[in-house]
């Protein structure tokens, strides 16, 4: 299991988002900053509070779209293809071809 924290701030929606990869499953979680641990991208916000979650299995044939779909709802497609640049590098989608 892969787990980052992305201290985004004021681009994201909450300002923190925490992907978790293994291999069969990827995590994004939306995170509200935790002021009382400091204002800086350098605080710890390991104990931000949760306010969104999405879980998909890598074998999804639209896992990939649907983490996109996600991300950019909280925040800009920058960040969200570098959340998704990162997912990808922890773990392989295995699409299922229905055919």
């Amino acid at each position: 299991m892969a787990q980052k924290t992305f201290k985004i701030g004021e681009s994201c929606r909450g300002g923190v988002l925490t992907a978790i990869a293994t291999k069969d499953k990827v995590s994004i979680i939306g995170k509200e900053w935790d002021t009382s641990a400091g204002y800086n991208k350098s605080s710890n916000q390991s104990n931000a509070k949760e306010f969104t979650r999405l879980e998909v299995q890598t074998n999804d044939r639209n896992a990939r779209r649907k983490i996109s779909e996600f991300l950019e709802d909280l925040t800009t497609y920058y960040y969200s293809e570098k959340v998704i640049e990162w997912v990808e590098s922890q773990t392989t989608f295995k699409p299922s071809f229905g055919w």
